[in-house]
């Protein structure tokens, strides 16, 4: 069986790490192996730290405009845009997402209404999931979190679109620690695997098609007052 080839596709790590480069981030472990795949077949990666970049807090696509300074999200946000492949990754801390990952969704959301060509939602038409390390437990709840907020933007989320890895709970070794087991662990690789070929299987077959069709979800002809079918109750009675 021959392995497809995405040459095409952009794929984005965004890493919410607590840590500034060039300080070891065990999330950046689980990255480099998910990226390696993509990388092998054609996929064009990008990838940054949130954290070494100066992004303002809220849901405004320029908080300069809300009493901010200084802003990195609009030079960032074109990054994001271009992407077909979006991936977030980050630690788990207290049993939940880090801060890092919370304000990168913010930032996302900040995003969620403006329009792709066809008046729909900007993310539409591209796929997303992702990568949770930590030494505590949290993976699923973390990753349903983030899957979560994805999808609500508007990305396409594939079968298996997440993987993570912890150590024993409490103080211990993390991923990239030498005798962690982490980077040979067989069940991390294998869902870290499973989810970098579904999200470029699903990124692939979207974007030959154009994305997703416009009628029934275009907020420019909702706007407009189509209603796709749509009868109020009220209407009826």
């Amino acid at each position: 069986m021959t392995a497809p080839d995405f040459t095409g596709l952009k794929a984005l790590f965004i890493n919410a790490t607590l840590k500034k480069s060039p300080e070891t981030s065990n999330t950046q472990g689980l990255i480099d192996a998910s990226a390696a795949i993509m990388t092998k077949h054609g996929v064009s990666v990008d990838e940054f730290r949130a954290v070494d970049h100066d992004l303002a807090t809220g849901v405004y696509p320029d908080m300069r405009e809300h009493g901010w300074e200084s802003d990195a999200w609009p030079k960032l946000w074109p990054r994001v845009r271009d992407a077909d492949i979006l991936v977030l990754a980050g630690p788990i801390w207290l049993g939940d997402n880090s801060s890092v990952m919370k304000l990168v969704i913010e930032r996302l959301y900040a995003m969620s209404g403006e329009l792709n060509d066809k008046g729909q939602y900007a993310y539409y038409g591209r796929a997303a999931g992702c990568l949770i390390t930590g030494n505590e437990d949290g993976i699923k709840h973390c990753a349903s979190n983030v899957l979560y907020s994805l999808q609500h933007l508007g990305y396409a989320v594939p079968p298996n679109a997440d993987a993570g890895w912890i150590g024993e709970a409490g103080p211990g070794p993390s991923y990239l620690d030498e005798g962690s087991g982490g980077p040979e662990n067989d069940f991390t690789n294998r869902n870290t695997t499973f989810m970098t070929w579904n999200l470029m299987h699903l990124a692939s077959m979207l974007k030959a098609a154009g994305g997703f069709p416009a009628y029934g979800n275009s907020r420019k002809e909702w706007d407009a007052g189509a209603r796709f079918d749509f009868e109020n109750p009220e209407y009826r009675s």
